[in-house]
């Protein structure tokens, strides 16, 4: 399966794991909470999607990995200490609490979570003298004499032997105890996911065109060539940051995130390209409807793969522009909710200065605890972060030596508001923007399938477009009968040759 169905069935397993009865007691035993075992190559998000999977279910996170454990540090470190038998009293072997499952008592102290994800990668890379003590692990859930706390759900992954080394497969008891999940490198459940967390769009333009290019993994006689989907993950950030600071995207950079000759040289050409489009084409006059008839024109003549990165250039600013609404929005709605706890609390004439700084200093707790948790969202980040900051405004522009009420605080609450409206309104007129231009130089030819493809794909898109409307999604997007026509599409994208540019 894709890593986007195994994600869907890893949640899956954790809810029915995490389920209680009436009692509050969870409905499975731990025994029979098999883990999870994720058997995937390289680099194909495994990690990521645990992450992400304990992030939306707001659970504690925990990841270990399993290569550089022995026995003693798995186990702990055995001590002798004094126990009374029958009046008779013995010398006893015990051992010290396992490193793995102090972690977890650590972060649950540290985040005040007792439910959680205990994260063990490269488990099918033990040291013999530890593949014992895995197996009563994964049965039991205990090192020695120290178990899990209850709550906590073990979840593991590793790499099949021919990506890995020292990799070894299990003996039919050690599989017995685990739910295996094979996951293969898919681009389509790659593309969905990249469009909506934001990669850039030469990344995805690129892999719209060279989908062989996506996932390798190759020996040759000077050793192994691969790319892998972490590698375009982190690249996509590297060229947003050079981006942003000026600095030279070229093979030399590429190539040290896709270790493929061929595939960091064509990239590399493709990203020279791919910036010269975006100097020629004016998105942000395309997205504020301003697009002259000379880029309608150059649009309509353009090659296929110059219209491939138009339509992603535009794709990518639409993005900014409704994630941006929709997550200030979000983050609006969340102070929106404090500020009325607030209200219920507390008189109307008194000064709210102090109870919206303890607000304030309690969401940047909050904020350091999750981050350092790694169970924060990019997307709670910004709710805290930016709540923070709208209190701040919301004190500062009160009127210096003079109480804060909570009627002037409504008062500033509503000037935000207002800002927020503004910000909706060019939202949606950049979605206007940019279909009338696509329909202007394309109607609803290719390229308007995949405008309103990426935009089906995308979180905040959707969000957007349901919270708000758009009326010319919903026209093209019942008008092109995408699974009708999808296969054309890829067909034609397959055909494109960028060496020939």
């Amino acid at each position: 399966m894709d890593i986007r169905q195994a994600k869907d069935q890893i949640k899956n397993a954790m809810t029915a794991y995490f389920s209680k009865d009436g009692f509050g007691n969870y409905r499975l035993p731990i025994e029979q909470q098999r883990p999870v075992f994720l058997m995937g190559a390289p680099g194909i998000g495994k990690t990521a999607i645990i992450k992400q999977i304990a992030q939306e279910l707001e659970v504690g996170f925990v990841s270990y990995s399993m290569t550089h454990h022995t026995r003693q540090s798995a186990l702990g470190l055995p001590f002798i200490t004094k126990r009374t038998y029958g009046g008779v009293e013995y010398d006893v072997s015990e051992y010290t609490m396992s490193e793995i499952i102090a972690a977890v008592y650590d972060e649950i102290e540290r985040s005040g979570k007792s439910e959680g994800i205990l994260f063990l990668d490269e488990i099918n890379c033990v040291s013999e003298t530890l593949n014992p003590a895995m197996l009563q692990f994964l049965q039991y859930k205990e090192f020695g004499r120290h178990r899990v706390p209850d709550g906590w759900i073990v979840v593991t992954a590793g790499n099949p032997a021919e990506y890995n080394r020292t990799a070894r497969d299990f003996d039919i008891a050690t599989w017995d105890r685990l739910k295996r999940i094979d996951v293969e490198p898919d681009f389509d459940a790659w593309h969905a996911y990249a469009v909506s967390a934001g990669v850039h769009p030469a990344v995805l333009t690129y892999l719209d065109i060279e989908r062989d290019h996506f996932y390798r993994m190759e020996t040759t006689v000077d050793g192994v060539s691969f790319v892998t989907a972490r590698g375009w993950d982190d690249l996509s950030s590297m060229l947003k940051l050079a981006e942003e600071q000026s600095i030279a995207v070229d093979d030399l950079l590429v190539s040290q995130y896709l270790q493929d000759e061929t595939v960091a040289r064509r990239f590399a050409a493709y990203y020279a390209l791919f910036t010269k489009y975006r100097s020629d084409y004016q998105v942000d006059r395309i997205l504020s409807g301003q697009a002259g008839e000379d880029l309608v024109e150059r649009a309509r003549e353009a090659s296929f793969d110059e219209r491939v990165s138009l339509i992603g250039l535009i794709t990518d600013a639409l993005d900014q522009s409704v994630r941006t609404a929709t997550l200030e929005e979000k983050a609006i709605a969340f102070l929106h909710g404090k500020l009325a706890e607030l209200r219920d609390g507390a008189d109307a004439d008194a000064d709210m200065s102090r109870e919206l700084s303890r607000i304030a200093a309690e969401l940047s707790d909050t904020s350091r605890s999750e981050r350092a948790a790694g169970v924060l969202s990019g997307e709670r980040y910004f709710i805290y972060e930016r709540a923070v900051q709208l209190i701040d405004r919301l004190m500062s522009d009160a009127a210096q030596g003079q109480p804060l009420s909570f009627e002037r605080v409504k008062g500033l609450f509503s000037q935000i508001v207002d800002n927020l409206e503004a910000r909706i309104d060019d939202a949606s007129r950049s979605l206007e923007g940019a279909f009338g231009f696509v329909d202007a130089a394309f109607g609803d030819d290719q390229e308007m399938l995949m405008l309103v493809t990426d935009l089906s794909v995308s979180r905040y898109g959707m969000e957007f477009i349901n919270e708000h409307g758009c009326d010319a999604y919903f026209e093209h997007n019942k008008a092109l009968r995408f699974y009708e026509r999808g296969n054309d599409l890829a067909q034609r994208i397959g055909r494109i040759d960028l060496d020939a540019e």
